[in-house]
Order: structure tokens, then C-alpha cells, then sequence
């Protein structure tokens, strides 16, 4: 834990998917409250199809929404430090790469998970 999954609309340029990954890890592992850097496990999933607005000619705008599960037990103040974490550090790696293609809005939403969660690692 934490899980953090992102959606991008189509119109979102994001050129290497996995360096984003690995940045967003590194920035909340940095942050200092997770125990073990492997905790912390990412994803990017397409968003196939997506309505922005009523119009057509909405379609210019494009997002990226982040959703990052934590345990419980974090406070307000650490979670909103968290996703504005997230934003600025999504806007760092990707404005560069918009090139006027879509006006992008990141979201970011932190979570806590209920008390009820079961995990078990398969391995060594």
C-alpha cells in the first residue's frame, strides 16, 4: 500500500508511461511515509472514451484524474500534502509534452481504504 492508478483521456500526451510511473513513486516514496519503496504500486489505465462538456468542440480538453489509496490512519493535512504532491509533480513531467494538443486538468483524489483490507505476497 499505497496503490495510486491514473486515467488519461486520449487526447493527453504522456510519451514514456513507465517514467511517469517510476517519478510518481520516487516523489511519494520521498515524501517519507511509506515503510518500503516496493509498498507503493502504480498503474495507468486508458480511457477509451470520454465526454468532456455537451459540445464537440469540447473535446480540446483533456485530464488526467489520480486516485491514490492509502491506509488508514493519515490525516487531512498529510493527504492533501500528498495530492498536491501528485499534481505538481504530474504537471512537471507532462506540460512539456501537451503542445497545445489538449487543455489538460489533472485531478488528484487521496483516499483512505476501510480498515478492511487483506493482502498476502505469493514468493520470495
Amino acid at each position: 500500500m499505497p496503490h495510486l492508478t491514473i486515467q488519461a483521456t486520449p487526447n493527453v500526451s504522456i510519451p514514456h508511461a513507465e517514467s511517469l510511473l517510476k517519478t510518481l513513486n520516487k516523489a511519494l516514496w520521498d515524501t517519507g511515509h511509506f515503510k518500503q519503496a516496493t509498498d507503493i504500486k502504480a498503474r495507468i489505465l486508458p480511457v477509451n472514451t470520454f465526454l468532456v462538456g455537451v459540445e464537440d468542440d469540447e473535446q480540446m480538453h483533456g485530464f488526467i484524474y489520480a486516485h491514490l489509496k492509502l491506509m488508514p490512519g493519515r490525516d487531512a493535512t498529510i493527504r492533501d500534502s500528498l495530492a498536491q504532491l501528485l499534481v505538481q509533480t504530474i504537471e512537471d513531467k507532462l506540460a512539456d509534452a501537451q503542445s497545445g494538443r489538449a487543455q489538460l486538468q489533472i485531478c488528484v483524489e487521496v483516499e483512505e481504504l476501510s480498515s478492511i483490507y487483506q493482502k498476502k505476497i505469493l514468493g520470495s
